[in-house]
Parts: structure tokens; C-alpha cells; sequence
């Protein structure tokens, strides 16, 4: 996609963060932009970042509330560009969560990324102009992180959605980008208590503060990316039609040892002639093989 300027995007944890960064970009380029936020006075105070004016829309939204979706949905017009950004943070080993934890983190995380395709995809079919949509994951959505079960289990279940959507929409010509962030000055760990529904508070996972307490925290966030940075990498992979856009590049041995990993679970065995034939037309691996064939992005 490189025609931007008239077109409409809309950003879900438009207020902030890297959801703020987008619409600074697509600003830049002539594009009218929707914020979406459960937070008010956040999303005041993101106006007044973006300078007001007729190019940008504020609307409040929970994004784990389907009939929310349907009413904001309604208050736009068209769009070319849809962020399913809104996300939370909770740490701790995987065994400590509860319930309430996980409803929380897959209720926003996941949850709020289906309900964003279930609202917004059918119309860009409908309107038959293509358009993109970008999938905030996690570098977490593309291998383990211990002390972050359940947030990596909610940004797997987002890369593999993201990955599915690419292949279905690709004959209407929507393009669906993967963004996986590292870690970025973002605000996240701020948002999260903010955002936290008082009947999911029982909890045996936290929500990180990087304080002197935590100075593993401290230290990973001292070098954090800027949100800014992460908002250029988003519109160049747009522009690129990329399927992932990984901020870090500092992640590639894990990424590597990860592959590596798993080609050697394979079983070392003879594979029946009837299953291999059958496996060409199960198993495709078009939409990576676009990927390699592409140069890496460059810094922006």
C-alpha cells in the first residue's frame, strides 16, 4: 500500500504509546486517523498531542465489549487502515495466573483483536478498495518468555490469527501485517492497572513497575525504543505489505534457535508417498516464502 493521503485509519489504543505513534504517522501522510481508547482523558489529552483539527476523530471504546464495536463502528464512514493496537501487561510465572488474569489479558488481548477483525474486516471486503491491517503482537508472540505466560500465550494466539487473516484476505487485496515490538517506552506497564476491571482483580500474576524493585525491568527499559521510532517502522512495513514487522533485530538468535528447535522435533522417518501428496495442498508455505524473498527493511 503507498497511496495514503484521503484515506481513513483506525487505531484501536489509539491514545498512547505505540497506538499514538501510528497516528502521528498516518497524519504525516494525508490520512484521516480514528483513535479509540477506553480511557478518556487519555484520549484528551492525545488530541491535543495530534493538534485537533478535522483529521483526527477521538471515539471511546472497550475493546472487550462487542456492542461498543458496533456503535463505534458506526460513527466511521470508511477505512483503509485498521490497527488492532489496544493491548495490557501482566507478569509472572505461567502457574501463579488466575482466572481473573487470564480473562483479562486474552479478554483485551486476543479478545479485542477478534472483535476488531469481526467489526471491520467484512466492510473493507464490502467496499472492494483493499486497504491493511496491522496486528500489534509481541516479539513474546514468537517465542517463550517465563515470566510472562499468559501475555505470551495471548500474542502467539495473535501471531497465528495474523498469519491465518493474511492468507484469507489476500484476494481482496488487504494486506495484514504482524507487528511485534521489543521493548518500547510505550507506557504499557502504566496503562495496564488503568485499564483493569475491578471484578478480574484477583490476581497471582502483577503488573511491572519499573522501579528500583525491579531491576531487571529497569535495565532492559533504560534502552527501551522510542514510540516514534516503532510508529515508522509500522507505516514502512505497511508500505512493504510486510507480513512481520519486528522492531528489534537484536532478537535474531532466538529466533534462530527457536527454528532450529523445531526442524529438529521432526521425525527422522520415511514419509508415506500418499501423505506427502497431501500434505501439498494442507500445508502452504506461500506466505513465508513472500516474506524471505523480500530485502530486510531498512532502519527508519
Amino acid at each position: 500500500m503507498e497511496n495514503f493521503k484521503g484515506k481513513t485509519a483506525f487505531i484501536s489504543g489509539g491514545a498512547s504509546g505505540i497506538g499514538l505513534a501510528m497516528a502521528k504517522q498516518f497524519l504525516g501522510v494525508g490520512m484521516q486517523v480514528v483513535i479509540a481508547d477506553i480511557r478518556a482523558d487519555a484520549l484528551n489529552k492525545a488530541l491535543a498531542t495530534l493538534g485537533g483539527g478535522t483529521m483526527v476523530r477521538a471515539l471511546t471504546l472497550d475493546v472487550t465489549d462487542r456492542k461498543n464495536w458496533t456503535i463505534v463502528s458506526d460513527e466511521i464512514d470508511q477505512v483503509d487502515i485498521v490497527c488492532s493496537n489496544a493491548g495490557v501487561f501482566l507478569g509472572g510465572p505461567t502457574q501463579d495466573a488466575t482466572y481473573d488474569d487470564w480473562d483479562f489479558v486474552l479478554g483485551v488481548n486476543l479478545q479485542g483483536t477478534i472483535n476488531c477483525i469481526h467489526t471491520f474486516v467484512p466492510r473493507m471486503i464490502k467496499q472492494k478498495t483493499g486497504g491493511h491491517i496491522v496486528l500489534t503482537s509481541s516479539i513474546n508472540g514468537l517465542f517463550q518468555s517465563g515470566g510472562a505466560g499468559v501475555y505470551t500465550a495471548s500474542k502467539f494466539a495473535v501471531t497465528g490469527l495474523g498469519e491465518s487473516l493474511r492468507v484469507n484476505l489476500a484476494p481482496y487485496n488487504i494486506g495484514v501485517s504482524l507487528l511485534h515490538p521489543g521493548p518500547v517506552a510505550s507506557g504499557l506497564f502504566a496503562s495496564t492497572p488503568e485499564v483493569r476491571p475491578k471484578h478480574l482483580s484477583h490476581t497471582g500474576a502483577y503488573a511491572v513497575r519499573l522501579d528500583a524493585t525491579d531491576p531487571i525491568s529497569q535495565e532492559i527499559f533504560a534502552t527501551a525504543m522510542s514510540i516514534d521510532e516503532v510508529g515508522r517502522k509500522v507505516l514502512n512495513g505497511i508500505k512493504r505489505n510486510d507480513l512481520y514487522i519486528i522492531t528489534h533485530g537484536e532478537i535474531r538468535n532466538v529466533l534462530e534457535a527457536r527454528a532450529k528447535a523445531l526442524l529438529a522435533a521432526l521425525p527422522d522417518e520415511p514419509i508415506p508417498p500418499a501423505r506427502a501428496k497431501g500434505a501439498e495442498t494442507l500445508y502452504s508455505d506461500a506466505i513465508y516464502r513472500e516474506q524471505i524473498t523480500k530485502p530486510a527493511p531498512k532502519g527508519v
